[in-house]
C-alpha cells in the first residue's frame, strides 16, 4: 500500500468502531451488512470479521481475505448502514469509489475512510466533504482517519453522479485503446512494453499468454503482429481491467480479421499458472505501492518457467536495473538480451528447466 505498514493502516481506519465514535450496526436490525470496499485482511478481522462484506478486486488481496475466512463478496450490497473504505493514490478511481460508497450508504449511513498521510489523506478527506458535507477526523499511525455524519440531504448528488462516471473505461492514446484509473500506465501506452511489442518475433504461439496483461495492449500487439497464435490467454490479478482488455483485444481481432481463442483470467501469478504455453510475454510489475520488489518480477519469471512447454519460450521487458538475469539462468538454459534501450531491456529466455 505505501511505506506506511498495512496493519497500520488498518488500526486506523478501525479507530473510530474501536473508541465508539462509530457504531457498528446491529446485525439484528440492521437491513444490510456494514461494507468493506478494497478490504485489507488483518488483525481487524478477529473482532469484526462477521459484520463486514469484503470487496477487493486485486487477486493477491483478495485471496489473503479469504485465507483469513473475511466475507468476500464478488459485489457490494447496494445499500448498508456503514461503508469503510481505503481510497487508492490515483484521484479520479478515488473520486469514483468515494461516489460509490456515499452511494451505498446513502439514507443514513456513515462512510469512514482512512490513507496515509503522505498517499493524499489531505485531499481524500476533502473530496469526501465535498460529497456529503463536513466530515470528523483523527490521527494515527502517520495515517488520517475520516467519517462523515450519517449521510442525508448534504450529499452532493450531482457530484456523486459525476464521481461515478470516473471510473468508466475511456479511450486513451488518441482513442486507440480503452483504459480506466488506476490500472496499470492507464492513461498511456507504456513504453517498456511498446519496445517489446516492436521486438515480437513474426511468428508465435500456438499458445501463448500475456502476463501482467493490465488493459491489454501486449495481448493486442500479440494477435496484430504474431502469425500462428491460436489460444491467447491474458493473467491480470486487478479484476478492473477486464472490461478494457476484453474490449482491446475485440477491436484487434476484429480489425485484423483474426481467429483467436482468448480468455481473460483474474489471477495471481505469483502463485503459478493452471495452464501450459508454448510462448509466454510480460512486462512484469515491479513494485506494490512505492517500493520497488524485483521480486514480483522474479515470481513471475518463475510461473513462466514452469507453465512453457519444453521448447517454449519468454519474452519479457523490464527496467534495465532490475537484475533477473540470475533467476533468468537458473530456469532457463538459454538466455539472451535481445535489445536495451531508453532504460528498458528486452530478454528473450527458452529451454525452461524444471
Amino acid at each position: 500500500m505505501s511505506a506506511v505498514d498495512v496493519e497500520d493502516v488498518l488500526d486506523a481506519l478501525f479507530l473510530p468502531l474501536a473508541q465508539g465514535q462509530v457504531v457498528l450496526p446491529d446485525r439484528a436490525h440492521a437491513a444490510h451488512d456494514a461494507v468493506f470496499l478494497r478490504a485489507r485482511t488483518g488483525a481487524w478481522v478477529a473482532r469484526w470479521r462477521d459484520a463486514f462484506s469484503c470487496v477487493q478486486t486485486f487477486k493477491p488481496f483478495a485471496d489473503a481475505l479469504e485465507r483469513s475466512a473475511a466475507r468476500l463478496v464478488d459485489v457490494a450490497p447496494s445499500s448498508a448502514p456503514l461503508v469503510l473504505l481505503l481510497p487508492p493514490r490515483q484521484r479520479d478511481e478515488a473520486r469514483a469509489l468515494f461516489a460509490r460508497a456515499v452511494r451505498i450508504a446513502a439514507g443514513g449511513g456513515i462512510v469512514v475512510a482512512c490513507q496515509p498521510n503522505n498517499e493524499g489523506a489531505r485531499s481524500g478527506a476533502a473530496d469526501l466533504e465535498r460529497l456529503a458535507g463536513a466530515v470528523q477526523g483523527a490521527s494515527r499511525h502517520k495515517c488520517r482517519v475520516y467519517w462523515t455524519a450519517p449521510l442525508d440531504a448534504r450529499v452532493d448528488a450531482a457530484l456523486a453522479a459525476e464521481w461515478g462516471a470516473l471510473d468508466a473505461p475511456r479511450p486513451i492514446a488518441d482513442g486507440t485503446w480503452s483504459s480506466r484509473p488506476g490500472l496499470f500506465a492507464w492513461d498511456r501506452v507504456d513504453a517498456a512494453s511498446a519496445l517489446l511489442a516492436e521486438h515480437l518475433p513474426s511468428i508465435l504461439g500456438p499458445r501463448v499468454a500475456d502476463l501482467g496483461a493490465g488493459y491489454g495492449y501486449l495481448a493486442c500487439e500479440v494477435a496484430r503482429r504474431c502469425a500462428g497464435v491460436e489460444a491467447l490467454d491474458l493473467y491480470e490479478a486487478e479484476a478492473r481491467a477486464r472490461e478494457p482488455a476484453e474490449a482491446n483485444l475485440l477491436a484487434a481481432l476484429t480489425t485484423d480479421r483474426r481467429a483467436i481463442a482468448t480468455a481473460f483470467l483474474w489471477h495471481d501469478v505469483a502463485r503459478g499458472l493452471p495452464r501450459r504455453y508454448d510462448a509466454i510475454v510480460s512486462n512484469p510489475p515491479f513494485h506494490q505501492g512505492r517500493a520497488d520488489d524485483p521480486g514480483l518480477g522474479r515470481a513471475f519469471i518463475e510461473a513462466a518457467a514452469g507453465a512453457l512447454e519444453p521448447h517454449g519460450m519468454l519474452l519479457l521487458v523490464a527496467n534495465r536495473h532490475l537484475a533477473y538475469e540470475a533467476t533468468l539462468g537458473v530456469r532457463f538454459a538459454a538466455v539472451r538480451t535481445v535489445v536495451e534501450r531508453d532504460g528498458f531491456k528486452v530478454i528473450e529466455a527458452k529451454e525452461p528447466r524444471s
